[in-house]
């Protein structure tokens, strides 16, 4: 991974920080498995997998969060197990 990458992974996990207290607070949380270019793919764990919610706490809080921090990100993408 160059230096480049690795920052752009740091700040991917900083912004994830900043969103984690939320999803922790009604029993979830979210995994990044990758980071790939603009596109950032996670994984939604404990309450946030059953959620009907989830694609809105994706997009609307865990993206934009992302987003704000790493403006060269373009999407956050969930997979699953």
């Amino acid at each position: 991974m160059t230096t480049e990458q690795e920052e752009l992974v740091n700040k991917v996990n900083k912004a994830v920080e900043e969103i984690r207290p939320f999803l922790h607070s009604d029993g979830g949380d979210v995994e990044i498995v990758s980071v790939e270019e603009s596109v950032v793919k996670v994984r939604l764990l404990g309450a946030c997998q059953e959620c009907g919610l989830s694609k809105m706490t994706l997009k609307t809080g865990i993206e934009e969060t992302i987003k704000k921090h790493v403006p060269q990100i373009t999407e956050v993408i969930a997979v699953e197990q």
